[in-house]
């Protein structure tokens, strides 16, 4: 398929290396993959070439994980998130603004500056945000999406008519426990799925939703398994309406996936998957990413372009419901 569209892409930046833990995630993953995705995190030439050979024609970039949400200096994540978003517009998007478009970092260690950081970014041409999970604070604690403090930046996503990419990050050091002995399992492998998962189910829970009703989610990785578990967790919390801790959400949790959730295929090429979240979500709210440099730009190709899909399917989840999603050029 020619013209496709991604938008779990990532790069980084000399700021951003700083508070990359370089070390660990070579322990983790293995030193030899991660150089490789390190050296790819910082270039667009090979980018581009292998987007050619792939038929990608746009590529939406983001910072890597975990981003200005690891930044526990409040005025450091401000200007660190301004910094990198002028970065990634002019060492990237400007190379090739036919070809890139971005998604804007943001600062919530300070919600107010969140949101006039995002004002700011898609005034200058971003399509939306992506926030690295929750955001690490200056008292050692952290705050997921959800928390009130945080209205105010999805008041102005929601004004703005602008999606928020949910990208994953390891678990908190203290939720561990369970990944002791086998460290591989923390991030990309398990741990992330489980992490962000329950964050989104987090936001279904707690009204944002409800006050915000147009808000759009993106969630990569065919949406870390909600379209299998969803219907499980709705049963169960109707069993348990007269429990406790169940949030505000006045509608079915399933009803938020359908109406507020799109979920890309980063990462998890594999068609029982997406067709498992077409039937839940339909067809018009899954997209084709890669995750690159995680991800190679031809396994996810390769897999994608020959699965079993109706063509007219192939068209949306490859490009179409980009295109409507980020009202890009047709």
């Amino acid at each position: 398929m020619k013209g496709k569209i991604v938008l779990e892409e990532h790069i980084s930046t000399a700021r951003n290396d700083r508070t990359w833990d370089s070390a660990g995630e070579s322990a983790r993953n293995g030193a030899s993959y991660m150089a490789a995705v390190e050296h790819r995190l910082r270039e667009t030439d090979e980018r581009l070439l292998e987007m050619d050979a792939c038929g990608i024609d746009y590529s939406i970039l983001s910072l890597t994980s975990p981003g200005i949400q690891s930044i526990t200096d409040t005025a450091e994540a401000i200007d660190a998130a301004r910094s990198d978003n002028e970065t990634i517009q002019q060492e990237f998007v400007d190379r090739a603004p036919t070809r890139f478009g971005w998604f804007a970092a943001v600062p919530l260690q300070s919600p107010d500056a969140a949101a006039d950081e995002l004002r700011r970014a898609v005034g200058a041409g971003a399509v939306g945000a992506l926030i690295n999970g929750y955001t690490d604070l200056p008292d050692g604690t952290a705050r997921y999406l959800d928390h009130p403090d945080n209205h105010v930046f999805w008041e102005t996503a929601s004004a703005l008519n602008v999606p928020v990419y949910l990208h994953p990050r390891e678990p908190l050091l203290g939720q561990r426990k369970v990944y002791e002995g086998y460290d591989s399992l923390v991030g990309s492998a398990w741990g992330f799925g489980h992490e962000t998962a329950t964050h989104a189910i987090r936001l279904m829970l707690g009204g944002i939703f409800d006050e915000f009703p147009g808000l759009q989610v993106i969630v990569g990785h065919l949406g870390e398994g909600l379209s299998i578990l969803l219907p499980r967790l709705e049963h169960r919390l109707r069993k348990q309406r007269n429990g406790i801790g169940l949030g505000t959400a006045q509608l079915p949790v399933g009803d938020y996936f359908r109406r507020n959730f799109y979920v890309t295929t980063s990462g998890h090429f594999h068609t029982k998957a997406v067709l498992s979240a077409v039937s839940e979500l339909g067809v018009d709210r899954v997209l084709f990413s890669v995750d690159y440099p995680y991800e190679d730009m031809g396994e996810a190709t390769e897999w994608f372009d020959h699965a079993l899909l109706a063509e007219s399917d192939r068209l949306k989840i490859g490009r179409e419901n980009a295109q409507r999603l980020f009202s890009l050029g047709q």
